[in-house]
């Protein structure tokens, strides 16, 4: 803190930066180890529930804290439970929660908080709604011990309760976690490492946490979501820095500490600044999204959305995601590549040579006559807004009358969730990025859903889908017999398309060199995490 305040006097250039950043130390600030981060987008949604923004996500693991957690090799490990037991017909599941949990209120955490909590996750999760439909009963015993009954056996209810990404299943109180799933929440209380202060929350500007000082961390070496989340840093402050090469410039000087996703165009400038390191943080990958809404037309006619198969160029996306292929690759599947259940099936028409006059006859087929289109793209989310501009001009090559819509990401967090018509307030495409790790087990892939109104934005229908990930790969004995099912999803989604993979590509992540501990992983954890 000393050295960033010298710095700051020395040059009356950093000086005019930092001011309005609100990157000046100062009372007690000085006096603390804190933490300056730059998300990926600004946080305008504080409820990790409604929500799968990993902006949201991310905020949520400093706040909440998990029943179970998975490491790095995706070994399930308990969290807030302390210890539990599995009736012999693999139905009935009994836990107990470990002691010293406190909410950030003083409340203890009991196991009455637990089942609202589990409930509502369940009601907007892709996997936690597949949990739920097997649920007979789940209650709370006494202040340490709830249950969970099964209709059936069911293997992948502890991967559930341990969903490392979104929806991650962060535990609340009681009387938050009856919030209706389809609302926001309006309060910030959870029993994880940091608290949030509220009262320094400025959307566009800050959010702050302080280490929550009531946390009682596990005893075991802390891996991604498991162990001991032991906090090393008084105060993080989340700057918002929506332009780049202002980002960059305050990590260079060190007025931030750490950037979570810099633009590919940084990253080769950034590796050559002396006190700054550049890592690839998510060793899966993630995928690009072109996503349709599937209620209005013109793209709620399947063949208008297979048009589109046969005028997109995966290394044109690739290039303006990451700034070349080599950044990246190409990836078919909607299960995620280099990993287990990877399939390409169906895909022919995607990985073949791109064809716009094709692209064009299936327009006109589907009965598209000129009608305006809605894309929406956030302007301080670079990976999706080069997408979003990619697509723009590629619609009009195709004789597409599109009108992107520019707003932050925040803004559109709220307007991906609304239904109307595109000149109501609503849409038509967008664009995001998937982790890799959140496509990689069917049933919890929540951007391949069919399930209508249940589905992810853009609600796409298909029963069949929703069969064959949830039911079926699920009640298969054998890896093989797995493979054989995704393969079959993957057909079935190529025919409807809920969405079109665009590339993978592996971000990388940029921080001052006296900042040790940063995690390669796709979730950003804070514990661990030191400031020299």
């Amino acid at each position: 803190m000393r050295r960033l305040h010298n710095l700051c006097l020395a040059s009356s250039a950093v000086v005019a930066l930092a001011a309005p950043l609100g990157l000046m130390p100062t009372g007690a600030d000085a006096q603390q180890k804190t933490l300056r981060f730059v998300p990926q987008a600004d946080l305008r949604i504080l409820d990790p529930i409604w929500t799968t923004q990993y902006v949201v996500r991310n905020h949520g693991y400093l706040v909440y804290d998990t029943l179970f957690a998975q490491t790095d090799t995706f070994e399930i490990k308990p969290q807030m439970v302390d210890s539990f037991t599995v009736s012999d017909d693999k139905r009935l599941y009994t836990f107990k929660l470990r002691d010293s949990l406190r909410f950030h209120d003083g409340a203890p955490v009991t196991a009455k908080d637990v089942v609202p909590s589990l409930e509502r996750w369940g009601k907007k999760d892709s996997l936690g709604i597949l949990i739920a439909s097997k649920i007979d009963a789940m209650a709370a015993v006494d202040d340490k011990t709830f249950t969970i009954r099964l209709k059936e056996a069911f293997p992948l209810l502890l991967d559930g309760l341990s969903k490392v990404s979104s929806n991650v299943p962060f535990i609340m109180p009681e009387s938050i976690a009856k919030t209706d799933a389809n609302e926001q929440l309006k309060e910030v209380v959870g029993s994880g490492p940091f608290r949030f202060v509220k009262d320094e929350w400025v959307p566009g500007s800050k959010a702050v946490y302080v280490k929550n000082p009531d946390y009682v961390p596990r005893k075991e070496p802390s891996n991604w979501a498991t162990g001991g989340k032991v906090v090393s840093i008084d105060r993080l402050e989340w700057m918002i820095i929506p332009d780049s090469a202002t980002a960059a410039a305050a990590l260079e000087k060190g007025e931030v500490d750490w950037w979570e996703n810099p633009p590919s165009d940084f990253w080769d400038r950034l590796s050559k600044t002396s006190g700054v390191k550049v890592i690839q943080s998510d060793p899966l990958g993630n995928l690009g999204v072109f996503r349709f809404n599937h209620l209005h037309p013109p793209f709620d006619n399947p063949k208008a959305r297979q048009a589109l198969l046969y005028a997109i160029d995966q290394n044109d996306y690739i290039a303006s995601m990451v700034g070349d292929v080599k950044n990246g690759k190409h990836c078919y599947s909607y299960f995620g590549c280099g990993v287990p259940m990877e399939t390409d099936a169906g895909a022919d028409a995607l990985k073949g040579k791109r064809d716009i006059a094709k692209a064009k006859a299936m327009l006109a087929e589907a009965g598209y006559k000129g009608e305006k289109v809605v894309l929406m793209t956030p302007t301080d989310q670079p990976v999706i807004h080069a997408q979003s501009l990619m697509t723009a001009e590629l619609l009009k090559s195709i004789g597409v009358n599109v009108e992107m819509q520019a707003m932050d990401w925040g803004t559109m967090g709220q307007r991906r969730a609304r239904k109307e018509p595109p000149d109501k307030g609503g849409w038509n495409l967008m664009h995001t990025w998937t982790l890799v790790l959140d496509q990689m087990v069917p049933p919890a892939a929540v951007l391949v859903s069919g399930g209508g109104d249940k589905a992810w934005f853009g609600w796409p229908t298909n029963a069949r889908l929703e069969q064959l990930r949830n039911l079926d790969w699920v009640a298969a004995q054998t890896q093989e017999q797995r493979k054989a099912i995704v393969a079959e999803a993957s057909k079935e989604a190529y025919q409807t398309l809920p969405w079109i993979i665009t590339g993978q590509f592996f971000p990388k992540t940029a921080f001052r060199s006296n900042v040790t501990g940063v995690p390669v992983s796709p979730v950003v954890f804070f514990w661990g995490v030191n400031k020299g």
